[in-house]
């Protein structure tokens, strides 16, 4: 009899509130405080994005928009071609310091 081994990979994730939790423990600050300066981080980083802005965080890394070209593609229902407008995307690259703290793990 063959038996198989099946591993069981729990992906974890991290969530805005457990995020503000972080934050809050490591600045020394009130959740309130933490979540509002985190909300503003990310729409501020959003509106310049959409702007056309690129906000680079040394170390942490990049947001900027992408432009995508026009191009052929195929309805995947019916196999037809079919023209996929041109259209511009956020894009993160991450930097140097994260890459390497991600590369250890």
């Amino acid at each position: 009899m063959v038996h198989s081994l099946v591993l069981i990979c729990e992906e974890t994730k991290m969530n805005k509130g457990e995020l503000v939790d972080k934050v809050s423990e490591k600045a020394s600050v009130t959740k309130k405080q933490a979540d509002a300066v985190i909300s503003a981080a990310i729409e501020s980083i959003m509106e310049a994005v959409a702007s056309g802005e690129k906000v680079t965080l040394v170390g942490f890394g990049s947001f900027e928009p992408r432009h995508r070209k026009e191009r052929e593609g195929r309805n995947p229902k019916t196999g037809d071609t079919m023209v996929i407008p041109a259209t511009t995307v956020p894009a993160f690259s991450a930097g140097k310091l994260f890459k390497e703290m991600v590369a250890k793990k």
